[in-house]
């Protein structure tokens, strides 16, 4: 014979008893959420590391790693700009540029091209404040390509250079 719960005077059943059925409902409750989580990643898992591509899918990846994207360049006009001198100096130093932009496609570049008089622009500004100092080693010119590249890529916007190439490079 199942034990009754005691009650206290008023007739309601006591703490202890009430208690009891709370945590069967408790264990009933992590129970159902265990087996909820249990299949639920054992279907991620499924689907993540049993379920193989298929052999279409496997060719269509492999294409389209193995295309090579076509690669479009822009060359700008030889440019000859005086760069600021030191104070000991006698004559202005003078940097002869030659630069050629890279973009990602043909569409790209035509739509740089049209311009290019504002880039010129934005490059030379930006040379005429240099000093020979800025250039040297592979660390100056490092530096002067990366500045290139962002000020072009802030004139041209929203198309993107992906490269400014040095095709010629002179101090004097």
């Amino acid at each position: 014979m199942a034990k009754k719960p005691k009650a206290d005077e008023d007739g309601a059943p006591a703490e202890g008893a009430a208690e009891g059925g709370g945590k069967k409902k408790k264990m009933l409750i992590l129970i159902v959420a265990g087996v909820v989580l249990l299949a639920g990643g054992g279907g991620a898992g499924w689907f993540f590391f049993l379920k193989k591509p298929s052999a279409e899918q496997l060719a269509a990846a492999e294409a389209a790693k193995n295309v090579k994207k076509p690669v479009s360049f822009v060359e700008m006009k030889d440019m000859l700009v005086g760069i600021t001198g030191g104070p000991q100096q006698e004559r202005q130093p003078v940097i002869k540029i030659k630069v050629v932009l890279e973009a990602a496609d043909a569409k790209v570049a035509d739509e740089i091209k049209p311009l290019l008089p504002r880039v010129e622009d934005t490059f030379q500004v930006f040379l005429r404040e240099l000093r020979p100092a800025d250039l040297e080693g592979s660390a100056g010119m490092y530096r002067l390509r990366e500045e290139l590249l962002r000020r072009v890529n802030v004139t041209v916007s929203p198309a993107k250079v992906d490269a400014v190439l040095f095709k010629e490079l002179l101090v004097q």
